[in-house]
């Protein structure tokens, strides 16, 4: 088993944007662990002892943390809300930073220059991002065999990047927020409001 000590920089990852609950454990840069469970629902239940177990497969404990890293998305709604809100208590509580990270950064980690992080989106389109430019909708059979396009990695990997991406980010980046490409698909509800009965 691995020991974690308060004297280097231990970063929790995790991401939930996807059908599935993922997290990776950094220390001092490098990887110590990471776990990912498919669930297309259900991680609102799950997400925390699955990182709770993580810690305590490591000999870590949330006093050991130093940050934490989450996936903003794209993906998901709903999962994306889960990862970000949990991010952001956990970091209220235990006084460390939290560090936001979309899908496309974690993807183009490591890649060279040039390259294009895709998302898959509905009806066979893909989300697109190159460093530097606007994320757009576009067919994903216009990247079908292009070198520099690249779709993220499997969700272990991924929460292991996003890690390493929150390593790199000042301490002092605002809070993490869901990045939404489009509005939800819920319709506001139309039954009218309550009627506010005054006692006066």
């Amino acid at each position: 088993m691995t020991q974690v000590t308060k004297t280097t920089e231990v970063i929790l990852a995790f991401d939930t944007s996807g059908p599935y609950c993922a997290a990776a454990l950094l220390r001092g840069g490098a990887l110590v662990g990471s776990v990912s469970e498919p669930m297309k629902r259900g991680q609102s239940e799950r997400l925390m002892g699955l990182l709770e177990e993580l810690l305590a497969a490591h000999g870590a404990n949330w006093q050991d943390l130093s940050r934490i890293g989450v996936g903003v998305g794209p993906g998901n709604f709903t999962g994306i809300r889960i990862a970000v809100a949990t991010a952001r208590g956990l970091a209220l509580s235990l006084g460390v930073p939290a560090i936001g990270v979309s899908t496309f950064e974690a993807t183009l980690l490591g890649k060279p220059d040039g390259s294009t992080a895709l998302v898959a989106a509905p009806r066979e389109q893909v989300y697109v991002h190159t460093e530097g430019c606007e994320v757009r909708l576009d067919d994903a059979a216009n990247w079908q065999g292009k070198p520099e396009a690249h779709m993220p990695p499997a969700p272990d990997r991924l929460a292991e990047n996003i890690a390493q991406a929150a390593t790199g980010a000042p301490s002092s980046a605002p809070a993490p927020t869901p990045l939404y490409i489009k509005p939800a698909d819920a319709a506001p509800a139309s039954d009218p409001p309550p009627v506010i009965l005054d006692d006066t």
